[in-house]
């Protein structure tokens, strides 16, 4: 019962050394001083991680401070490939990356699937990228830890925060958001339409459209829940795959965003 790679060798490297390479190189890119703050949230990209990944890798470095208090990560993105009402949760046991085996928090699991918006669906979870390219980060930054995969499809800001507030827990518990902007418009049209994107996030205004955001859904729920749980996001980094390993005529937005408790140490 294990979710084998969808896309190794295609978003990331499909051999074990040269993906560690890779995650280890881009988490070394970051501020060798960040925050001990550790996020409650994280709002990260899923492309390729040629294009997106050291964007990525800059929220992700803020984890590794707690790397042995992080036991669970609550982890959501868009249904890109298949229709789901709800949100859908996988019935495997684990997870595989090239980098080995991430277990599902089963306890965690059944705590929701009671819920009406959460659908069991293995077929959504199949060929999804956008769960998958986080895995590698999470194994590199954390030490013992376990997920909860969550595919948002048709569901609505507040199916998404109920989810999360059930599952919010203590610092033991991370939510990783993952998400790109805006899709294939000129580099210039982009750079306005990702700021006031990201501005909207910033401000904690959860109406994000899927040409905003294709992960708008489970942000708009995550900011639902952050109001009532009283973070406080920042920005960490912003660009597009002009300004990385595309061209600037059609770009893809990238953003990572943290959320915290704590306005004065983000």
């Amino acid at each position: 019962m294990i979710r084998l790679p969808a896309v190794a060798g295609v978003f990331y490297s499909g051999n074990e050394h040269e993906l560690k390479r890779d995650v280890v190189a881009m988490l070394g890119m970051t501020d060798s001083n960040p925050s001990t703050i550790t996020p409650k949230a994280i709002i990260v990209p899923h492309a390729g991680y040629v294009y997106s990944g050291q964007t990525a890798a800059i929220a992700y470095a803020r984890l590794a401070a707690n790397r042995n208090t992080i036991k669970r990560i609550i982890l959501l993105g868009p249904a890109h490939r298949t229709y789901v009402r709800g949100l859908a949760v996988p019935s495997v046991n684990a997870f595989a990356t090239p980098l080995g085996l991430v277990e599902l928090d089963a306890h965690a699991i059944n705590s929701i699937t009671g819920k009406s918006q959460i659908v069991i669906s293995d077929a959504v979870h199949s060929l999804e990228h956008s769960l998958e390219v986080q895995l590698p980060f999470l194994q590199e930054v954390l030490d013992d830890f376990k997920i909860v995969p969550i595919a948002v499809g048709d569901a609505s800001p507040e199916e998404v925060a109920d989810i999360l507030n059930t599952l919010w827990g203590g610092p033991e518990t991370v939510i990783v958001i993952s998400s790109d902007l805006s899709h294939y418009l000129p580099y210039s049209a982009a750079l306005s339409e990702d700021k006031s994107t990201v501005q909207n996030i910033l401000k904690m205004r959860g109406n994000l459209t899927h040409q905003q955001a294709c992960g708008g859904t489970p942000i708009n729920g995550l900011i639902l829940s952050a109001k009532a749980h009283h973070l406080h996001p920042k920005l960490l980094s912003m660009c597009n795959s002009g300004d990385t390993a595309g061209d600037k005529q059609r770009v893809v937005g990238y953003a990572s965003i943290i959320f915290t408790e704590d306005a004065q140490h983000a």
